[in-house]
């Protein structure tokens, strides 16, 4: 999340004194990540690629950019990207299944349920246009979060929707996105994957406490055999599999980053790797323990990408209206859980509101009563940046929670946070939720201009009920 995957940023160089098993490992994670973000901006969000190259690939290529060369084929619906013309990668758009880079054979052909028609049990948020807020200081409050910095790293929001009360009292778009453009989560993805582990918690397919179930680790005597569906939702699981949280010159060939830009089974690659403690002793945050619980998913739903994309519509994303969603997903049907799901911003905002009323939509409990404490309840050992299991939170001690308060997030808000800047805040006692989405460059990913724009909305939202449309 925290790391805005820049995989090869000053990473090359080094990486070229290591030998030719690193260097083509590490230039194939670099092409494949550039593909399939390349991929998925053009076709599943709709946005210009070459305008989203130069704002959210370019920077994190750093001074190797100029060896990288992409090329985007609309009528295949592909993108191809090398490095100083080697390690080619390819990402196919695969339609409701977004994009994904290819490894070897392609995937057989999925046949996708049709899309169902079920009214979602949340009332309209809004209307069919942008709401305009009628209080001049909530649109400066906006202003103040659209403006950009005079020199880099930039902050590059694209989408700001605001809930209060369950309504939208203001919302903006920077040029080229609309309320219905499918924004990336990035580790924002991870909090959805919890409310569908949470779903079939409730349904009773699947315990937190115990053995989770990879059929890798069965045997009693797999050290890995002690590691549950807790552990992997609060990043404790002990796997060796690098890290998915800060920067690094190691990055382009962390295993976290080849798991997803270079492996064709995610959570096979996952399931594979040892322990480098003992689960439930030590916190680390990587991609690797989210892609097993996606495996999960995956096997208590149906075993296939159709039969995870029927449930996460019929059990979630209908529920809660949720209309411009693509779940992205690896060659063997897995959701790329971790990291690749795409939605609009209200989509976003609306998947905020779950979490907000306790796990309920309407009138019908989707997730189980004490879900959404156990998801913002703190783990040990992540004081450093205060996360739960699937959120970040400001409910407990240390350096992140403290720093978030201090700038405007109250103490009772947790968050669905992205790499880049992607932010659903959600604050119980002020009946709110803020989501916003960009790409921010800077190392602490805009957090001090989303903690800004709460704090000014919670000022001001006891005049700021009152909305108008925008012509």
């Amino acid at each position: 999340m925290h790391r805005s995957i820049s995989i090869v940023s000053l990473a090359v160089m080094p990486i070229l004194l290591t030998g030719c098993g690193s260097l083509d490992r590490a230039t194939g994670v670099a092409t494949g990540f550039v593909s399939h973000q390349l991929c998925s901006a053009a076709f599943v969000s709709g946005v210009e690629p070459e305008t989203f190259y130069r704002e959210s690939i370019a920077p994190t290529l750093g001074p190797v950019e100029f060896l990288v060369s992409h090329r985007l084929d609309r009528e295949r619906a592909e993108v191809t990207a090398t490095f100083a013309g080697l390690a080619p990668s390819r990402s196919v758009y695969r339609g409701p299944l977004g994009c994904l880079v290819l490894r070897g054979n392609p995937p057989a052909p999925v046949s996708l349920p049709q899309a169902s028609a079920f009214p979602a049990l949340l009332p309209p948020i809004a209307g069919p246009e942008p709401v305009e807020p009628a209080d001049p200081a909530l649109r400066a409050a906006l202003d103040r979060a659209f403006t950009e910095r005079s020199a880099p790293p930039l902050r590059q929001t694209k989408a700001i929707v605001v809930v209060h009360n369950g309504r939208v009292i203001a919302e903006r778009y920077a040029p080229g996105y609309t309320m219905d453009t499918p924004l990336p989560g990035w580790s924002a993805t991870k909090s959805v994957t919890n409310a569908l582990l949470g779903i079939l918690v409730r349904q009773g397919k699947i315990a937190v406490q115990g053995p989770a179930p990879v059929a890798a680790w069965t045997s009693p005597g797999d050290p890995r055999h002690a590691i549950s569906v807790d552990n992997l939702l609060r990043m404790s699981s002990g796997l060796d599999c690098g890290q998915s949280l800060t920067a690094s010159a190691r990055d382009a060939f962390d295993p976290s980053a080849h798991m997803v830009f270079g492996e064709r089974d995610m959570a096979a690659f996952a399931a594979s790797l040892p322990l480098k403690a003992t689960p439930g002793t030590d916190w680390t945050y990587t991609n690797c323990n989210t892609l097993l619980l996606s495996q999960i998913i995956r096997e208590k739903t149906g075993g296939d990408a159709a039969a995870v994309i029927a449930f996460a519509r019929r059990e979630l994303f209908d529920k809660l209206g949720m209309q411009h969603v693509t779940l992205e997903f690896d060659a063997v049907g897995t959701p790329i859980g971790a990291s690749h799901m795409f939605a609009s911003a209200r989509d976003w905002a609306r998947f905020g509101l779950l979490y907000l009323d306790d796990g309920v939509a309407g009138n019908e409990r989707l997730l189980p009563e004490g879900w959404v404490d156990y998801s913002a309840t703190m783990t040990p050992g992540s004081e450093e940046f205060g996360y739960a299991a699937g959120f970040w939170t400001n409910r407990g001690p240390g350096s992140g929670t403290h720093y978030r308060i201090a700038h405007g997030i109250p103490a009772d808000a947790f968050m669905a946070r992205g790499a880049y800047g992607q932010y659903i805040v959600v604050v119980p006692s002020q009946r709110l939720v803020v989501a916003r989405f960009g790409t921010a460059l800077d190392m602490r990913n805009d957090m001090d201009g989303v903690a800004r724009l709460v704090a000014d909305v919670i000022a001001l939202t006891p005049r700021s009920q009152a909305a108008t449309v925008r012509p």
